[in-house]
This record gives structure tokens, C-alpha cells and sequence, in this order.
């Protein structure tokens, strides 16, 4: 039989002992060391120079990328009607070669539609050499000058000794330059027997 006096055991366990809690006490971390605070301000000093010297390169890459494609729309716009413009040239050869088949006399005494005849056709030669003018193609005329290589093709030699051997005499064909690229060599005779030639400069426009 239970004894009325004994305390219950549960209930002597859940009544408090009368004893103040204390809590632990928070410990403050230790104090970095003063060479660890140098070493991680070192390697962030490094890291933020690795992240500038990555940018500056990418805005480089992209400055050279920018002026690539300018030069290379430029060039396109410039040059893209090469092969066109070549195949223009024989037209113009065409009308050239008409042109000189007639005799300076023939021109003159010619009758009133010959004539007209004659200066439609030097119109539309003109006519073209704007056009193409207009789109960058020029015709040049190295008569005259020190033959060049870049420029010229020497179709024979003339002996001439009136004149500094290696100077352009004849014309075979005129040249034409596209932008600053040479679109079609003139064909020209080149003389000998002479002095030597001063050097020569860039090719000379046909008026």
C-alpha cells in the first residue's frame, strides 16, 4: 500500500530544485593574428588586380574588334565591286579602241553625223570613267614616268636615248586603280639607252 506521506517520484522529479540556471558563458573568438590580416589583404590586393589587368585586356579585345570591322565594312564598301568594276574596263578598252581606229583627219572632215556619231561615243567614254570615278575606280596614265613594277606592266623596250633609261615612252594600255589597290597594271614600252631614271612616285590621274 502507498504511503500518503511519500512524495510521488514524479512529482519530485518534475518540481524544481529551488537552484538557479546559469547559462554558459560566450566565449569571444580569438583575435586574428596580425600576419593573417596581411596575408588576406595581400591576396585580396591580388585578386582585385587579376579581376582589372581581365578587364582591361576584354575592353582591348574589344576596341580591336570594333576597329576590325570598321576597316573591314570600310574595305568591303571600297573594294567589294572588284570584279565588277574589272569587267567594266573592257568596255571601256572598247570604246577607247573605237575611238583611236579613227584618223585625226577622218575626224575633221567627217560629215555632220559622223561627227555626232563620233562625240556620242566620246561622251559615253567619259561618261563611264565618272561612274566608275565615282565609285573608286580611276584611270591613271604613267606616261613619262620611272617605271614601276606595282604599277606597270612593260610590254617591250624602246630604245631612246633622248630620255633616262627606264622611263615609260608608250601607252599600250592605260591602268586603273581601285581605292589604293591597283585594279588593272598598265601596259606600257619602257625606254633604253639613256641615264638612269629618278626614282619614281605614285601613278599619275588621267584628267
Amino acid at each position: 500500500m502507498t504511503d500518503p506521506n511519500r512524495p510521488n517520484d514524479d512529482a519530485a522529479k518534475a518540481a524544481p530544485t529551488g537552484e538557479p540556471v546559469v547559462s554558459k558563458p560566450y566565449i569571444m573568438p580569438d583575435d586574428p593574428e596580425e600576419g593573417s590580416v596581411e596575408a588576406l589583404t595581400k591576396e585580396l590586393a591580388k585578386e582585385l588586380a587579376d579581376a582589372r589587368d581581365k578587364t582591361l585586356r576584354t575592353l582591348a579585345e574589344m576596341e580591336n574588334l570594333r576597329q576590325r570591322t570598321r576597316r573591314e565594312v570600310a574595305d568591303s564598301k571600297t573594294y567589294g565591286i572588284t570584279g565588277f568594276a574589272r569587267d567594266i574596263l573592257d568596255i571601256a578598252d572598247n570604246l577607247q579602241r573605237a575611238l583611236d581606229a579613227i584618223p585625226v583627219e577622218a575626224k575633221e572632215t567627217a560629215d555632220p553625223g559622223i561627227k555626232a556619231f563620233i562625240e556620242g561615243v566620246e561622251l559615253t567614254e567619259r561618261s563611264l570613267l565618272n561612274t566608275l570615278e565615282k565609285n573608286g575606280v580611276k584611270k591613271f596614265d604613267p606616261s613619262g614616268q620611272k617605271f614601276d613594277p606595282n604599277f606597270q606592266q612593260a610590254m617591250y623596250e624602246v630604245p631612246d636615248a633622248s630620255v633616262p633609261a627606264g622611263t615609260v615612252v608608250q601607252v599600250v594600255q592605260a591602268g586603273f586603280m581601285i581605292g589604293e589597290r591597283v585594279l588593272r597594271p598598265a601596259l606600257v614600252g619602257v625606254s633604253k639607252g639613256g641615264a638612269k631614271a629618278a626614282p619614281s612616285t605614285a601613278p599619275s590621274e588621267q584628267d
